[in-house]
Parts: structure tokens; C-alpha cells; sequence
């Protein structure tokens, strides 16, 4: 039997060293890549997506749903309604809207996370009054003063970025999938605010709106959330096909029956076993989906009487099969802690 690998980098002794060259390279949710200077071969876009811990090009292959998750997406997709996925912390809630991204050939999976300040506005678009003060003011003082008319009010758009709803809703043949993450984060209005324009599928633009008669053809251009161009006109922004919307819950509030009477609801139940591998798998590889077998099987064993999250399963896979310390299933039960108090 081949001795314990040393796994420890801090080792609390108050001597100075060079452990952290020992370091070994990042899980793969971890691993940010900023920049400095990208390799010619890194992948732009989207890539934070894969880095992050539940954004999922990879999980999207891999994902498998059940009968009832299958019908209730189409369903929503029929139907041009919200799909509300309610589940305990790494059911697989936020894995389905890149699922039918990625299937669908949908694109970017536009995702806005919710905490308990956001607000509608938020989701739609950012208007930056100050940077256009700013700018009229440096104008002013300029030596040549343009005139006022379609110049000036064609800059107004120039300060205006679509929110991830907001983009969600312009005009396009095909749907792009929101994904509206942790709504039971929000404040107790976001849920009724979002009502109307999840019906009506259009929101205005009154910083636009105002300007519409002085804009070439009522168009202003606008950036929306993947950074590009867009044409707004008359200060409106309306879908012409009704995007895929995933919101999701971890069950900490209920909604508004008006709300929930606008949503397809999907109770999405505890992952088996099967669905727990293929998230190691999809994160860490065959390998580490072998051999973290019998932690995945220890894991469903708790989370029948503990609120447990599958991060806590990954960090625990990805530690003690990276380190391989002695105490194995010891350093595993430190890392998955309950997140509920006993009763």
C-alpha cells in the first residue's frame, strides 16, 4: 500500500515556506482565469459559464430528465408560460434551463440571480443618468457645441443597457430561455411586479419614450445583455416570440396566487443517485464519479433526514480525491455539514 499523500499546505507551525507552489490546480467552478494575458486558444463568451458551480454546458449534455420534468417544460413551452421549478438546493433547477438552451440551440442561457434588493427595474434595463449628465456637462464646456434635435436625442440611447428580462424580450423569431434564479430571495413585491409584463411580454422605456418623435423612425439604439446593438422603437420593447422562463425557488416562501396561477409549477424531487453521478461526472470526470461512488451513496443516506446541497457533495469528491488524505470519510462529513438545525 502506497504511503498518504501530504496534503497540507497551511500546516499551522509558524515557519514560512513555499507550500503554496504545491497547490494543486482549482475544481473546475473555481477556476476563474482572469486576465492577464488569455491564451490564444481560451474561450471567450460564455466561459464563465462553465466555470461557474451550476452553469452547465457540460451538465446540459449529460441531463436526463424524468417524465413528469419532461412534460411540465413543454407544457410551458406550448403554452408561452413561466415554468416556476421549486427543489432543495441542487435538485437540478437551474440545470434545466440550460438544458433546453443547449438542446434547443437557444443560445446564452440569460440569467438574472435574485437577492432580497432587486428589484423589477433591475431585470429590465439600466438607465445611467449620471454618465449622460456628465457627458452634457463636458459638451457644454466644449468648444464646439453641437445643436440640439435627433443628435442629441439619439445619444439618450448610448446610456441605456437592457437587463437580462429586458433582453429577453426583444422582438425575435426564436425565444431566448430566462432563467430568474432564487426568486424566494426577492422582497415581498418583485413577485406581484413581475406579473404584468410576464402577461403582457412588453415593458416601456420612458427615458425613450419621451424622445420617440425626435428619433429617426422612433429608433433608438441600445445595448442589451450580451453587449450588443439593438433597436428600440417608440420607446417599447415587445417579444414577438415569448422567451423560455425558468424561475426557480428553494421552497423558502410562498407566491402570490397570481403568480402561480401565470406558471407552469414543477416540483422537482430529491436527485437519486443516477443524477447525483452524472453532476460529478459532468464537474469532475468519469474517474471521480468511480470513485466518489460510495460518498454519493452516503450523501443520499443523510439527505433523507438533512438539508444537504450538492456543492457540499462535489467539494467533498473533488477534496479527497485530489488529496487523498488519511481520514477520508471524516474530512467528507466535515465539508457536508447539514444546513438545517436538528430537530
Amino acid at each position: 500500500m502506497s504511503e498518504p499523500i501530504e496534503w497540507l499546505i497551511y500546516r499551522g507551525a509558524g515557519e514560512p515556506h513555499e507550500g503554496i507552489e504545491q497547490l494543486p490546480p482549482p475544481p473546475p467552478w473555481r477556476d476563474f482565469g482572469g486576465c492577464g494575458a488569455p491564451a490564444p486558444d481560451e474561450q471567450d463568451g460564455d466561459g464563465s459559464a462553465d466555470r461557474r458551480l451550476g452553469g452547465y454546458r457540460h451538465i446540459a449534455e449529460l441531463h436526463r430528465p424524468g417524465a413528469e420534468e419532461l412534460e411540465m417544460i413543454n407544457a410551458a413551452l406550448y403554452l408561452r408560460r413561466p415554468l416556476l421549478v421549486t427543489g432543495s438546493p441542487g435538485a437540478g433547477k437551474s440545470t434545466l434551463a440550460h438544458s433546453v438552451a443547449h438542446e434547443l440551440g437557444l443560445g446564452r442561457v440569460l440569467r438574472w440571480p435574485i437577492v432580497s434588493r432587486s428589484a423589477l427595474q433591475d431585470g429590465l434595463y439600466h438607465y445611467d443618468a449620471i454618465a449622460r449628465l456628465q457627458d452634457v456637462q463636458i459638451a457644454a464646456h466644449g468648444a464646439a457645441a453641437g445643436a440640439p434635435g435627433a443628435e442629441s436625442a439619439q445619444s439618450v440611447g448610448s446610456y441605456i443597457r437592457l437587463g437580462p428580462l429586458g433582453t429577453a424580450l426583444l422582438p425575435s423569431d426564436r425565444p431566448r430561455v430566462l432563467l430568474i434564479d432564487e426568486l424566494d430571495k426577492s422582497d415581498i413585491d418583485l413577485p406581484n411586479d413581475l406579473l404584468n409584463v410576464l402577461e403582457e411580454g412588453e415593458f416601456a422605456i420612458p427615458e425613450l419614450e419621451r424622445i420617440a418623435d425626435r428619433l429617426p423612425d422612433g429608433e433608438a439604439e441600445v445595448l442589451d445583455d450580451d453587449g450588443n446593438k439593438v433597436k428600440v422603437r417608440g420607446g417599447r420593447v415587445q417579444c414577438r416570440a415569448f422567451p423560455f422562463v425558468v424561475l426557480t425557488s428553494n421552497g423558502e416562501r410562498d407566491f402570490p396566487a397570481p403568480l402561480m396561477r401565470r406558471c407552469i409549477h414543477l416540483e422537482l424531487g430529491r436527485p437519486d443517485h443516477q443524477r447525483l453521478a452524472t453532476f460529478v461526472r459532468a464537474h469532475l470526470g468519469d474517474e471521480a464519479a468511480r470513485s466518489g461512488d460510495d460518498l454519493i451513496a452516503h450523501f443520499l443516506e443523510r439527505s433523507r433526514s438533512e438539508l444537504l446541497a450538492t456543492d457540499q457533495l462535489l467539494n467533498a469528491i473533488y477534496l479527497t480525491d485530489a488529496a487523498a488524505p488519511a481520514g477520508r470519510d471524516r474530512l467528507a462529513d466535515l465539508l457536508i455539514q447539514r444546513l438545517d438545525r436538528p430537530r
